[in-house]
């Protein structure tokens, strides 16, 4: 545990390059033997840094109310909190343990961002992070992400949030392994999306990958959604993209066109 009290996965050790510090990755000049020395590590897909506050281990459960250190636009509803739930989705406005997914659009009385709706379970293996950065190397790199994605808007990250379900299972505790990540940023003004997928196991089970609005007003619905590609080493999540980058879904989520300059 570091001192704000958030548990970082440190899988590889380097030389005299980057060191963890207080939750921040720190760039070394030269080599100090009293230190450990580490660099996040990655998991297979287009990942950022995996860590940050844990969430409960628990069936259907969710995040406790985490208050954000940015406003996030969700297609003209300012939000200033979000929940974490365990069943692969974030909401708003409340936590939601569902865990049967549906098809988008829903047509219902909720904003939800779902990288992965199915029943997920996270009592026997894997866990549940999530983060926020209003300053240092991940601003930067979702930065250069997002510009080279929407390069006509100039944008520059002020903020960043990350959930990753890392390593978790299928209900009920069946030790399958499963990774994927929501990575929320916004420059006050334009706010996006992105849906990192990393190792997935199969399943028989439905899933939903998207988002939508109350009412449907705006939806996307990634394609494999609610199919047999959607999970395993076949996955269309995982194997495919809106942005040229495999494994990685990216969407604008405020007033604007929700494409991106490559196939949205």
């Amino acid at each position: 545990m570091n001192e704000t009290g958030m548990v970082f996965r440190r899988l590889r050790r380097i030389g005299n390059q980057d060191k963890l510090k207080n939750g921040n990755l720190e760039r070394s000049q030269k080599w100090f033997p009293e230190l450990e020395l580490w660099r996040w590590g990655f998991e297979q897909g287009p990942l950022y840094p995996i860590g940050g506050t844990t969430s409960s281990r628990s069936d259907d459960g969710s995040s406790p109310l985490i208050s954000l250190l940015q406003s996030f636009n969700f297609f003209g509803q300012n939000y200033s909190q979000i929940f974490v739930n365990h069943n692969g989705h974030l909401t708003f406005d409340s936590p939601w343990s569902s865990y049967s997914p549906q098809q988008f659009p829903m047509y219902g009385s909720r904003d939800i961002i779902a990288p992965f709706w199915t029943d997920l379970d996270n009592r026997g293996n894997g866990d549940i992070y999530y983060v926020q950065y209003t300053n240092g190397s991940i601003l930067q790199q979702v930065t250069q992400d997002i510009n080279a994605y929407f390069p006509s808007l100039n944008f520059h990250a002020n903020w960043v949030f990350i959930a990753t379900w890392y390593e978790v299972a299928y209900y009920p505790t069946t030790g399958t392994q499963t990774t994927i990540q929501a990575v929320l940023t916004t420059n006050g003004q334009y706010s996006f999306v992105l849906m990192n997928y990393g190792s997935l196991a199969n399943t028989s089970m439905s899933i939903q990958a998207g988002y939508d609005t109350i009412n449907s007003s705006h939806h996307f619905s990634i394609p494999g959604s609610m199919s047999n590609n959607a999970s395993g080493s076949n996955s269309v999540f995982s194997l495919d993209s809106n942005v040229n980058v495999t494994g990685r879904w990216v969407f604008r989520l405020d007033h604007g066109s929700r494409g991106c300059s490559f196939n949205g």
